[in-house]
């Protein structure tokens, strides 16, 4: 692999530039995670609006995000990383401006399009620019901060959006614009470009496109389905619309010559288990977080900065048990891990459906589930994340680690759009046993797909695959990653 880049050793300008690269993918991060806490203000600022509608503020965000992030990374990877990080932490402070200053729901949803655009262009090439700014020594460590501060974004998320929303739900992205200025102006400063000469550089824009409609008609469908009626013409139509793009998606991987998905990748057994893993704990992850938000707010009356604080506990778990999950890792399968981590996420989420009512009683009633899927968090997620590229070629490693992303983001649509259906069902004048009933039932649900993501986390054993990285990858590849 041909690149061209810059070293840098100084220790005040490794920590500027891990500041800038960090800081920025963990922006857009938070803001995803900010925005469950605002569901409900933002739909007293819009009123009129299902919960449906309201879920493409997250849905739509969401799918674009996925459908981009491998095509612009590589076309950053060609044209330079830092052009493609600059502009995309330009359209996302832009983005947050006219988010700030909406006057209508779709107004908004329109924005966050654009906000996903950039996301999709900054998450890449920061970690592209990180891998080779960082002296050889210093990069594992660097990695592993700017990976930490990702997971940190959903510990932090519900707080602080919590407490912006106390302002109004605008601050939610009003305060992305400062930020976003001040990483613009050290970005210029302080990151030195890099490139790869050899990236591919045919785009495959119909594969984003149609992974695009796929993904957008289906969660369409489903949240839809409670209001239009599921044997509604325009229901059963987003229905064939997915089923045609996806199976396009798929032909398109086969014949593509630069897909978004290389299908000798999923050859790879821990590769093909952590795509399949990464979405279905995305989906119950996803699903949960909203719900328990939902629940607080909409059930026990909590405000917002109240239900951000009342989260917060959870997430805090993630990182203690992820360096718990990290120790284990030398003596236990990283299968059995994740595959444990995904069963607490469920064990937790069916303890808080058995025990929460309708009066409020968050010590006893919902802290003591909530804490046990912190932990299955914890112990899942970064495992499977770590895991995923382990057994990948290193040259293909950021292309691996992107198309885990892109599944995860895959998940969080498919997870949001399920829990909408479930619980647009219940109208807002339903008595509470109508209600409480709705939110049980998509509880059981997210632990339900948290076990199934335990299955597939089986698959992630790491140590097993040498042969069939050679195997099922093109030796081409092979011998790429040897001259790296």
């Amino acid at each position: 692999m041909q690149t061209t880049s810059q070293r840098v050793d100084a220790s005040p300008r490794l920590g500027m530039l891990l500041t800038v690269l960090a800081g920025a993918p963990f922006l857009a991060s938070l803001d995803l995670f900010v925005v469950n806490v605002a569901f409900q203000d933002i739909g007293r600022a819009f009123p009129g609006h299902s919960i449906g509608n309201l879920s493409w503020i997250l849905n739509a965000y969401a799918i674009v995000y996925a459908a981009l992030l491998i095509p612009l990374g590589r076309w950053a990877d060609r044209v330079g990383r830092k052009r493609g990080f600059l502009l995309g932490l330009v359209l996302f402070t832009v983005a947050s401006i006219g988010a700030a200053a909406s006057t209508g729901l779709w107004m908004l949803v329109g924005f966050r399009l654009v906000q996903a655009v950039g996301a999709a262009a900054l998450t890449p090439t920061s970690l592209g620019l990180l891998i080779s700014a960082v002296p050889a020594a210093k990069r594992t460590a660097s990695v592993r901060i700017w990976a930490a501060l990702g997971a940190a974004a959903a510990a932090l998320g519900p707080v602080v959006g919590g407490l912006l929303v106390e302002l109004s739900w605008r601050w939610v992205f009003i305060i992305n614009i400062p930020i976003g200025i001040a990483l613009i102006v050290l970005a210029l400063r302080f990151v030195p470009d890099s490139l790869d000469a050899k990236a591919p550089g045919e785009l495959d824009l119909v594969g984003a496109v149609v992974l695009t409609v796929g993904i957008g008609a289906l969660a369409l469908a489903l949240v839809e389905g409670p209001d239009w009626g599921w044997s509604s013409d325009g229901v059963i139509a987003s229905f064939v619309v997915a089923a045609v793009a996806l199976a396009g998606f798929w032909l398109n991987i086969a014949q593509h010559a630069s897909p978004l998905i290389d299908p000798a990748l999923l050859r790879v057994r821990t590769f093909a288990w952590a795509n399949a893993s990464g979405l279905l704990f995305s989906a119950a992850f996803a699903a949960g977080l909203l719900c328990n938000i939902l629940w607080l707010q909409e059930v026990w009356g909590y405000s917002a900065s109240k239900a951000g604080l009342a989260i917060a506990p959870g997430p805090t778990l993630v990182p203690v048990f992820s360096y718990v999950a990290q120790r284990l890792s030398a003596k236990v399968g990283a299968g059995l891990i994740a595959a444990a981590g995904c069963v607490f996420t469920a064990l937790g989420t069916v303890l808080v459906a058995s025990t929460v009512a309708a009066e409020p009683a968050y010590a006893t009633a919902y802290l003591p589930g909530w804490l046990v899927a912190g932990v299955g968090v914890g112990l899942a997620l970064p495992t499977i994340l770590s895991t995923a590229t382990a057994e990948l070629p290193v040259d293909r490693g950021a292309t691996g680690s992107a198309i885990v992303n892109m599944s995860r983001q895959i998940g969080t649509v498919l997870g949001i759009s399920v829990l909408v259906a479930i619980l647009g069902s219940a109208s807002s004048s339903a008595d509470y046993a109508g209600v409480h009933d709705h939110f049980v039932l998509a509880w059981w649900v997210i632990a339900a797909v948290g076990l199934a993501a335990a299955v597939t986390a089986l698959g992630l054993t790491a140590g097993q695959d040498k042969a069939a990285v050679n195997d099922g990858v093109p030796s081409a590849m092979t011998a790429r990653s040897s001259s790296a």
